[in-house]
């Protein structure tokens, strides 16, 4: 039996996010006040889930709390681009994640029903019942007759990840080149200082839980980029499989260090209105990390990404 914690309420820590995203696209400096009133109004809801949003950020150290002046900046922002990994997971946000990790190492049948999983957790109806219709919208289980769920297929094997990847392949560059695609300059900014912040680490300390996140929030954006409908959906659907654990089992750090840099190359030549290039880039990028195997990089992407310099 494993037994989940209660957590913060989930619209509590996505407001916890607005609010860093906020502070970091405005330029916040450490020391900076942060009004209630004012943060309730920039992210357009009421002060009572600020005011709860902003004790989350203080127990982690993110801002701190002054008798006299509310609430402050405590840390850096620019420096520390990826301090929202370390937020805690609501309680149903982590038995979602419990089922898709138990799922992953095929603990868990391809069917599971609300019963088996307050059983196996420990949970409560209402969290099972969260997570799995958390799980429903990012189309990651279909639902069953009766109490029951079924996981959709995973690119958790060689050949649906040769087909993900295909996939990807089709319309991840197509994405980019469709007329009116635009790029999200903040975001697009924000993920720049993570990237750099990872890929300068040296090996022994390099966290592949917070490549995994950058990774899907790159591809996301352009993704979101995309002025077609349909292509961005299908494209956001598919990246949300990728959040499973073990998607990345077995890709080295090397891979996963060079794979930083191509996207920090096809992020030069987005910003630089070269699209061409950038979906060019994007297609060298995804063979190159299909085939997962860092002497295959070594003799294809540093050549080519470093043949083409840094837009002007």
């Amino acid at each position: 039996m494993q037994a989940v914690a209660r957590r913060p309420r989930t619209n509590h820590l996505d407001l916890a996010q607005r609010i860093l995203d906020v502070a970091r696209q405005r330029g916040f400096e450490p020391g900076a006040r942060l009004p209630e009133q004012q943060i309730a109004s920039l992210c357009n809801v009421s002060r009572t889930p600020v005011r709860a949003a902003l004790g989350l950020l203080a127990e982690r150290g993110v801002v701190r709390w002054e008798a006299d002046s509310g609430y402050h900046l405590a840390i850096d922002l620019t420096a520390q681009a990826s301090v929202a990994t370390e937020l805690p997971a609501a309680e149903e946000d982590e038995l979602a994640e419990a089922i898709l990790r138990d799922r992953s190492a095929r603990r868990l049948d391809q069917t599971v029903t609300v019963a088996g999983l307050m059983r196996r957790y420990s949970a409560e109806r209402k969290t099972v019942l969260k997570a799995l219709n958390k799980l429903t919208e990012e189309n990651l289980l279909d639902r069953a007759p009766g109490q029951s769920w079924l996981f959709r297929r995973t690119p958790d094997d060689p050949e649906a990840q040769g087909d993900s990847y295909e996939f990807r392949l089709l319309l991840e560059p197509a994405a980019i080149l469709t007329p009116g695609f635009r790029l999200d300059g903040a975001r697009a900014a924000t993920l720049r200082q993570g990237m750099e912040a990872l890929v300068a680490l040296p090996d022994a300390a390099f966290d592949t839980r917070e490549f995994q996140r950058l990774d899907i929030d790159f591809h996301g954006m352009l993704a979101e980029g995309c002025a077609n409908r349909f292509v961005a959906d299908a494209l956001a659907d598919h990246l949300r499989l990728r959040r499973l654990p073990g998607i990345y089992a077995g890709v080295n750090v090397f891979r996963l260090r060079q794979s930083l840099r191509e996207h920090l190359v096809i992020l030069d030549h987005l910003e630089s209105l070269q699209y061409e290039v950038a979906a060019d880039l994007l297609r060298i990028h995804l063979r190159l990390s299909r085939n997962q195997r860092p002497q295959a990089a070594s003799r294809g992407a540093p050549a080519l990404f470093g043949m083409i310099s840094r837009p002007d």
